[in-house]
């Protein structure tokens, strides 16, 4: 579910040649800050999947609302986290 889930994110990638230094550039426009820049497209993918593995990390870490990609939802219930809460 979780690679499913980023591989969707990922599909949602734009790529552009930035016309003053030819590398590449590429974001995922609907997660904000997700986005890298590398000499060649295929870095620029591997270092975008990258990014959007380490802010999926992070978000999770911090339990902030995550996007509903492909009716995958990756967001704890609030009952979850209640549970969490009581058994600590």
């Amino acid at each position: 579910m979780l690679t499913y889930y980023i591989d969707n994110l990922i599909a949602q990638a734009k790529y552009e040649i930035l016309k003053d230094d030819k590398s590449y550039y590429g974001e995922i426009p609907s997660v904000q800050g997700v986005w890298a820049n590398e000499k060649t497209l295929i870095k620029c993918q591997q270092t975008l999947r990258e990014v959007l593995e380490e802010w999926l990390l992070i978000k999770l870490r911090r339990n902030e609302k995550l996007p509903i990609v492909k009716k995958v939802n990756l967001n704890l219930s609030q009952i979850a986290i209640n549970k969490k809460h009581t058994l600590a």
